[in-house]
């Protein structure tokens, strides 16, 4: 790209430079759309923003927080699909953003620090929100920054929905939760336990109460096979069993669990079982390929001793009068993809087998609880909601309820309806989510320019230990000096970090430096003084700097 002159019919142009914002894979990546980019680069650029490294820490948990108040528990469970288009990652590894994430969550959390609000003074409009799982905790989180009251309909004893009634402690600590969900609370949040709303309180009741109301209900049915032996003792739900055992572990040494499913509540159920003693066989009727739980979970429930069996689907549950002695199987094979991609499992006829079995879990889905919510419901199994989440006049709604998700779609959906529902009780315009910038192009960025730096490791207890002390976490978290070391591995993909490239080598003295820096704002480009000669984006390593034709320059 020089600066040669370009002949066309209408105009003689030129290649001129320009400085454009592109979003990065990672954040184009993430259904909360975090600024992942911005927070590590507030890390690794401080010093060059005169920013200690406590601040730096502090300043990047602050801009995680404005759309995710629950980080250091989100972080545990996530799945991280940022980090699946990574641009390091075929350097030398992707960037460690869940690890990143999950230090600045329990930074916080060490240092008492307060949830960034937007208003200081209070709104008259009250806000209503049914449930307290990621979508609730989301949407009351950001109006109550806005000023509003909100008050938040708990159906048990305690906050968290999911994370906390299902989550295994071994990965979200409880404790961890509690911090993150009282520093929630203690915005203008009134959370109401044992609130059975659609049975004890009605959902008109609660709108005719509030400004507005948000339905976090969540997916905490569990679905049935509905096959010949399923109703019984010995048989229950994935859910079911997680939900108990959060309250007090089964005891089940010796015993023989099949669980039936391969999505994480599965394997989160069949790693809970081996902790409780049994020896686990987890049959799936797809092939390892097609199971949507998270790999590094399959892996880690092999090296604790669960088995695998693929491409299997259960007939019927063998008892003994009342007791569970087996489950009969079908053989599947795979046929033609499904609807969603997936190859479609298929019969292999007369082949049958017999699976020994003291108790069955089965994880296969999970489904909403609609009783006495009829007034919202349809035929249908999930709500539809605008892309908002707005159900209809004063109500919108978020999460599970809204199909089934990770949990980091469910804070978006509830960021997302919050603004939405700010936006209509202020009288301002709905935030046009459209502007944003183009998705940085894959190559656009020198990683040749960027030295090696290996992943940093997230430490992690000996495998020997798991099961000795098995509700203790198996993942830790970073360490102080690791965090900043990871930081600076972010090549800051489609916005200026100061490398200086095009600074040095501008022949016209076109670039020059802002007084007053901050991450991504260090030069201004005098287009007047630029020859074209196109260095600057042929040097420039994050694919901030580009080519533009300007029909004006001859």
């Amino acid at each position: 790209m020089s600066g040669t002159r370009v002949a066309s019919d209408a105009n003689e142009i030129r290649v001129r430079a320009a400085q454009v914002e592109k979003l990065p894979p990672c954040q184009a990546h993430c259904p909360n759309s975090g600024d992942v980019r911005g927070w590590l680069g507030v890390i690794a650029q401080r010093k060059k923003n005169g920013l200690s490294l406590d601040e730096a820490y502090d300043r990047a948990w602050e801009m995680i927080a404005e759309r995710n108040p629950i980080p250091a528990s989100l972080a545990r469970i996530c799945p991280h699909p940022c980090e699946d288009l990574c641009t390091r990652a075929e350097k030398d590894g992707a960037v460690s953003i869940n690890a990143m994430e999950r230090f600045l969550g329990d930074w916080a959390i060490s240092r008492s620090l307060p949830l960034p609000r937007i208003e200081s003074e209070s709104r008259p409009e009250s806000i209503g929100v049914v449930g307290s799982g990621p979508a609730g905790l989301s949407f009351a989180y950001q109006m109550a920054r806005r000023g509003y009251g909100v008050t938040m309909y708990e159906q048990s004893d305690s906050a968290g929905g999911m994370l906390r009634h299902a989550i295994p402690d071994f990965r979200l600590p409880r404790e961890i939760l509690d911090a993150e969900l009282e520093r929630l609370l203690n915005l203008n949040i009134s959370l109401l336990r044992n609130a059975d709303v659609g049975r004890a309180i009605s959902l008109e009741k609660l709108r005719d109460r509030h400004a507005l109301v948000f339905l976090g209900l969540g997916a905490q049915a569990g679905r049935k096979l509905d096959i010949p032996g399923e109703t019984g003792p010995g048989v229950l739900s994935g859910i079911e069993y997680l939900r108990r055992r959060k309250q007090q572990p089964d005891a089940m040494e010796g015993k023989q669990v099949l669980v039936v499913g391969g999505g994480n509540t599965a394997i989160d159920a069949a790693r809970s079982a081996r902790r409780d003693g049994a020896a686990v066989t987890v049959v799936y009727r797809r092939s390892e390929v097609e199971m949507p739980a998270a790999a590094a979970e399959v892996t880690d429930a092999r090296a604790e001793g669960v088995e695998f069996r693929f491409l299997l689907a259960p007939l019927r549950i063998v008892r003994e009068r009342d007791a569970v002695r087996g489950v009969e199987v079908q053989e599947m094979q795979l046929g033609d993809p499904d609807e969603q991609g997936r190859r479609r499992p298929e019969p292999v006829a007369g082949q049958l087998q017999d699976i020994s079995a003291d108790v069955v879990i089965v994880a296969v889905a999970q489904a909403p609880d609609w009783q006495g919510m009829g007034s919202i419901t349809t035929a249908e199994q999930w709500l539809t909601a605008e892309q908002d989440g707005k159900l209809g006049e004063g109500v919108f709604a978020g999460g599970d309820d809204r199909g089934p998700g990770i949990a980091s779609t469910a804070v978006a959906q509830g960021r997302l309806a919050a603004e939405s529902a700010h936006a209509q009780l202020s009288g301002q315009p709905l935030p046009d989510r459209r502007a944003r910038p183009r998705t940085l192009e894959r190559g656009s960025v020198r990683t040749d320019f960027y030295r090696d730096r290996s992943r940093t490791p997230s430490p992690r207890k000996a495998e020997e230990e798991w099961l000795n002390d098995p509700e203790s976490e198996i993942d830790l978290t970073l360490d102080y000096r690791q965090a900043c070391e990871e930081a600076a591995r972010c090549m800051s993909c489609g916005l200026c970090f100061d490398c200086q490239q095009c600074f040095m080598y501008c022949n016209g003295a076109g670039f020059t430096r802002i007084e007053e820096t901050s991450p991504g704002n260090y030069f201004a480009l005098a287009l007047d003084a630029c020859e074209g000669c196109g260095k600057c984006i042929e040097l420039c390593p994050c694919g901030y700097i580009e080519a533009r034709t300007d029909p004006s320059v001859v």
